[in-house]
């Protein structure tokens, strides 16, 4: 499988660009923006911009990132810029091409690859073959591009593009198909949904794709790219980004098992949303807020307080979904802006998300961070979960940003915890345990969830060669004719060589 080598070494840090940074540069077109630190709301703008991600680019290379994922950047009255309106221009507002140019100079000069959200399931309201057919109906040589009612076309009934009170009811019964006149991503009137079966949309399409890995990005993730079912056209995407770049990486937003798409010929990972639910059920047990937890529904019924048995288990079986190259490219994340933050789901208890951190650092796949998490930034659902990063030092959990930056040096420090072998040790009531082997390395981590210290027993014979010597976190390690004998503290891991 031709993955790209890169990406089981990166580490991730995932950006939202209206509330990342605000560069300043922007603001002297007169541009009116909601308070940068008042709450974050549905559809209100704060301002941040590309050359304001760049000018942050020092604060994350000390933080120890290596690759960015940028939301969406292209033009789009939205400020997750989801609808896309014009697939070949950043939003004005992010500072235009020259801004991306820009962050991507700076970001490469520093040996750091930028991957893009790519859009390609749905357009928006003002994309303009979209707003062409609203215009000429049956006439339009775009009315193939989307899925529009016959009797919409020709005039027999008028469009609903911008629902009234009772065409949202009746959107809520029928759908919008049928009670608007084409049809929108999850009935959302402003999504119009491709119709990618058309030769002209992928055409589009996919030059608008090899259009941007011209320019320089590193890769694509692929927005609701299950919601395109249909292998063939990730095929021809995938055959014609890597012919411009070998080396671009292909991530796909997939919330649950992904091995149709995982096969060598369409992505080269998922977002890893099952690893995120394994770690909010381990490491935040008991402090879960199912309330919290399941507003973000792909994890409903995924999200559970586990054991270390059914952690292990969950864990196994996750890896065991994908080929062995897949493993160690999967894009793992504990929060995104499509969930409420870790921090809020587990009643903002700080151990469980070192916790989490920890397990995110030492399994394969590439860690990615949500911009923010780092300082304790918390947040329910959208738009909680989407709040501008408060570069004001004082308002930060300097613990947390500690913690953080001491598991991506242990990470970026041991080449077995990016490219070993993961093999499970032990996983009894509170405790798991399991280890890393490359070539002559071996670590082993063990990660106790229980509010009291416990001790473990662990035979020789699967640990060869680990010497008892604690290189994270804290531990009491005993070497004994036949193996370990560990105590562990309270809510907190250990790694050991």
């Amino acid at each position: 499988m031709d993955i790209p080598d890169w990406v089981q070494d990166a580490i991730f840090y995932q950006i939202f660009p209206d509330r990342f940074a605000k560069s300043g540069r922007l603001a002297e077109n007169g541009f009116q923006f909601e308070a940068w630190d008042s709450p974050p709301t549905p559809h209100g703008f704060k301002g941040g911009d590309l050359y304001g991600a760049a000018e942050k680019l020092d604060y994350l290379q000390d933080l120890g990132i290596t690759a960015i994922y940028l939301n969406p950047v292209f033009a789009s009255a939205s400020n997750h810029r989801y609808h896309t309106y014009d697939y070949y221009q950043v939003d004005p507002l992010l500072g235009g091409n020259d801004a991306l140019r820009h962050l991507l100079d700076e970001a490469h000069k520093r040996k750091m690859h930028v991957i893009l959200d790519g859009v390609f399931n749905h357009a928006s309201r003002g994309f303009w073959q979209f707003h062409h057919v609203l215009e000429s109906g049956a006439a339009s040589p775009y009315k193939d591009w989307f899925h529009f009612d016959p009797d919409r076309l020709n005039g027999k009934k008028y469009w609903g593009a911008y629902p009234s009170p009772e065409e949202v009811q009746a959107i809520q019964r029928k759908g919008t198909f049928e009670a608007i006149g084409y049809q929108g991503w999850w009935n959302l009137p402003a999504l119009p949904k491709f119709k990618t079966e058309t030769p002209a949309v992928r055409k589009f399409l996919f030059e608008a794709a090899e259009h941007w890995i011209r320019f320089g990005i590193d890769g694509w993730r692929l927005d609701v790219a299950g919601e395109i079912d249909d292998d063939s056209f990730w095929q021809e995407f995938r055959r014609r980004v890597r012919a411009i770049n070998p080396e671009a990486y292909l991530v796909g937003e997939i919330w649950h098992e992904a091995q149709r798409w995982l096969q060598g010929d369409q992505f080269d990972a998922t977002m890893n949303y099952l690893i995120t639910a394994a770690a909010l059920s381990f490491c935040g047990g008991a402090h879960l807020d199912m309330n919290v937890v399941n507003q973000a529904g792909g994890l409903q019924g995924r999200v559970h307080p586990m054991n270390a048995k059914e952690f292990g288990d969950e864990i196994d079986r996750v890896h065991d979904l994908y080929p062995q190259p897949v493993k160690y490219a999967q894009l793992n994340l504990l929060d995104s802006h499509d969930m409420p933050r870790f921090l809020s789901c587990v009643s903002n208890d700080k151990d469980s998300l070192k916790l989490a951190w920890l397990l995110l650092f030492t399994i394969p796949g590439a860690p990615c961070i949500y911009y923010g998490d780092e300082i304790g930034i918390d947040g329910h659902h959208d738009p909680e979960c989407r709040k501008s990063f408060p570069w004001d030092a004082s308002r930060w959990d300097l613990d947390l940003l500690a913690y953080l930056k001491a598991c991506i040096k242990l990470r970026s420090s041991q080449p077995a915890l990016r490219k070993g072998i993961y093999s499970r040790i032990s996983s009894i009531e509170t405790v798991h345990a399991f280890s890393r082997t490359a070539s002559e390395e071996e670590l082993l981590v063990v990660l106790n969830q229980a509010n009291e210290v416990r001790s473990i027993d662990l035979a020789t014979g699967t640990l060869a060669s680990i010497q008892g010597r604690v290189i994270f976190g804290h531990a009491e390690v005993q070497k004994k004719p036949h193996g370990l004998h560990l105590k562990v503290p309270a809510r907190a891991g250990v790694v050991i060589v």
